[in-house]
């Protein structure tokens, strides 16, 4: 069975998360009045706001500043990479939870949240380094 997955993520102002996203270097387009359209790889998150999140749901959204309800995780090309989303993100407005850093001696990876408060990693693994079973 092939289907596609899209993730659909509340954000309190559809616009500045496009402005946002596209800033730190993704695709985000405007699709319809209020939403968009957020494609990292293969993978499509569409951005909605609040109210239309809970009405369609029919329940409230997560408070972000007190709690996470995911983590997205992204694939780095190399620890540099990383380094220069960070700085992207940073400029770009986003919070910085994990500064960039080794994981175990073979992932190098930083965390950061989204102007909603939604939580990201990017994460370079050497497999070279990486543990056999």
């Amino acid at each position: 069975m092939s289907q596609e997955i899209w993730i659909n993520l509340p954000v309190k102002d559809v616009e500045k998360s496009t402005a946002f996203f596209n800033e730190i270097g993704f695709h985000a387009v405007s699709v319809g009045n209020e939403r968009a359209k957020l494609a990292i790889g293969q993978t499509t998150i569409l951005l909605f706001p609040d109210a239309a999140f809970e009405k369609f749901t029919s329940s409230k959204t997560a408070d972000t500043t007190h709690s996470a309800e995911v983590i997205f995780s992204i694939s780095a090309e190399s620890r540099e990479e990383v380094e220069a989303f960070i700085q992207k993100v940073e400029f770009a407005g986003g919070s910085i939870f994990g500064k960039p850093s080794e994981i175990d001696g073979w992932m190098y990876g930083a965390g950061f949240a989204d102007l909603d408060g939604h939580r990201w990693n990017l994460l370079y693994m050497d497999e070279s380094k990486m543990p056999k079973s």
